[in-house]
């Protein structure tokens, strides 16, 4: 079992869904969770469990680290699985693609970097789940599809309300 599927057995066996995890330099691991069902946010509380738990297991399966960092996936939470695509259509996401698109025969440099609203996923795509996102381009809105494999890097847009609480 590899060290992604540890931590993520761990993780839903205390009632947590694994967003994400990185090794950084000096043998940080971190850890994003959310809270399995959705129907709460993550507290400290909750990353403290789990980072008790995987510093247990990590013990006993000899898995190397000098420091643990668990958090929640945050505002800009990353999109990584269908399941996430799914659950946040209608939200403003930043995708990145693996290779460019180009919109013409003059553009021969091609557009990797998209930021727009994610649409529900198409089942019904002759290649498997289709992803859609509508975007702006030269004015006028577009809708980009791409598969879940064609993503580089997506992330959600975080929308800030300034205006406090509204009556």
């Amino acid at each position: 079992m590899n060290l992604e599927q540890l931590i993520e057995q761990t993780a839903v066996g205390l009632g947590y869904e694994l967003v994400d995890f990185e090794r950084a330099t000096n043998s940080l691991l971190r850890v994003y969770i959310d809270e399995a069902t959705h129907t709460r946010e993550i507290t400290v509380e909750d990353c403290e469990v789990l980072s008790r738990q995987l510093t247990y297991l990590f013990e006993v399966e000899n898995i190397n680290y000098e420091r643990l960092e668990v958090s929640s996936p945050g505002l800009d939470r990353p999109l990584k699985k269908m399941a996430d695509f799914k659950r946040f259509a209608g939200s403003l996401a930043s995708v990145r693609l693996k290779l460019p698109l180009h919109f013409s025969e003059a553009d021969t440099a091609g557009r990797k970097n998209f930021t727009g609203t994610l649409q529900a996923v198409n089942m019904d795509a002759p290649e498997g789940e289709q992803l859609n996102m509508v975007f702006e381009h030269e004015g006028a809105e577009q809708v980009l599809a791409f598969g879940l494999a064609d993503v580089d890097k997506a992330r959600l847009v975080p929308v800030y309300n300034f205006k406090g609480k509204q009556k």
